[in-house]
C-alpha cells in the first residue's frame, strides 16, 4: 500500500517480469483513458485494437484473469467494451458496486441490493434537479448511474462548467450530505454508496484468488485502487498527474504495448 501520491518513475519494462511470474495474476483495468482515448461523447468510446488484441492474448493464458474496473454502470461498460455474454473478461462497474462474472463463476452469498427505497427515491429526485440545473448550459449533461449520477462538462466553456459543478455540489451538500463526491477530468460524480475502485479490486482479488494484481488507470478516481495495492502488486498510471502508481505510461497506445509485453512474459513463464 502506498501512503502518498508521488511521481511514478519505475520503467515498466523492468517492473513487468516480477508480476508476470506470479501464480495467479489479476489484471484490473480502467477503460476510459486507459484502454481507449477519451471521447466527447462517452458512449462512442472504444478500446484501441492493440489493447483488445493484448487482452485477448492474456485471457487465453492459464491462471490469468482480466477485469475492467470502471465508474460506468455494467450496462454501459458492456456496450463500450463490446463485451459479449461469452466473454472471459470480468467487469466491475459503478466503482465496485456492480460486478459481472464470466459463465461458470458463482457469486458469493450476500446482499447485492443497491439501496433501499428511500435512497432510490432521493436519487431520482436529485437527478431530476441536477438535470434542471444543466439544461440551459451548452455541453453539460447528467449521466444516470446505478447509485447516483455524474455531471459531465467536457464540451462546456470553463466558466460555465465551474458554475455547473458548484451549483450541483451545493445541491448535494444541502440535500444529501452523506453522499460520496468524486471529481475527475471534466466531471463530478455523486453516489449514496461509498465504495471506490479499491473495493472493486478487493472483491475481484478475493473471488479470483489472485496472488498479485496489476491495476491501471488514468484519473483521480483510479487513485483509490492504486493507493490500496499490496507490495506484490503493480500500479500503472496512464498519463499525467500525481499518483500512487509505481509505473507511468504516456497514453493508451503505450499501455497497450505494456499489456502485449506482459502477455509475452506471462506465456513464457507458464
Amino acid at each position: 500500500m502506498t501512503d502518498q501520491a508521488t511521481d511514478a518513475t519505475i520503467d515498466w519494462a523492468e517492473a513487468l517480469p516480477d508480476i508476470a511470474g506470479t501464480h495467479r495474476l489479476l489484471i484490473a483495468l480502467d477503460f476510459d483513458g486507459t484502454l481507449a482515448p477519451l471521447r466527447d461523447d462517452p458512449m462512442t468510446s472504444r478500446a484501441i485494437p492493440e489493447a483488445v488484441a493484448a487482452i485477448e492474448r492474456l485471457v487465453a493464458l492459464p491462471e490469468t484473469i482480466v477485469a475492467l474496473v470502471s465508474g460506468r454502470t455494467i450496462e454501459h461498460l458492456r456496450i463500450i467494451a463490446e463485451h459479449g455474454d461469452g466473454s472471459r473478461v470480468w467487469l466491475s462497474g459503478s466503482h465496485g458496486v456492480e460486478i459481472w462474472r464470466p459463465a461458470g463463476q458463482e457469486a458469493p452469498q450476500g446482499d447485492d441490493a443497491l439501496g433501499d427505497e428511500e435512497e432510490l427515491a432521493l436519487s431520482e429526485r436529485l437527478r431530476a434537479e441536477a438535470k434542471r440545473i444543466v439544461e440551459p448550459v451548452d455541453g453539460a449533461w447528467i449521466e444516470d448511474k446505478a447509485v447516483g449520477f455524474t455531471v459531465h462538462t467536457r464540451l462546456t466553456a470553463r466558466d460555465r462548467a465551474d458554475g455547473v459543478h458548484a451549483a450541483i455540489e451545493e445541491l448535494i451538500e444541502r440535500e444529501a450530505p452523506t453522499w460520496r463526491a468524486r471529481t475527475g477530468i471534466d466531471m463530478s460524480e455523486y453516489t449514496w454508496r461509498h465504495e471506490g475502485k479499491d473495493a472493486g479490486v478487493a472483491k475481484l482479488r478475493a473471488e479470483t484468488g489472485a496472488t498479485a494484481v496489476l491495476f491501471a488507470g488514468d484519473d483521480v478516481t483510479d487513485e483509490d485502487a492504486l493507493a490500496r495495492l499490496e507490495p506484490q502488486d503493480l500500479g500503472v498510471r496512464v498519463g499525467q498527474g500525481a499518483t500512487h502508481a509505481r509505473v507511468r505510461v504516456a497514453d493508451a497506445d503505450e499501455f497497450a504495448a505494456l499489456l502485449d509485453r506482459l502477455a509475452d512474459l506471462r506465456a513464457s513463464a507458464r
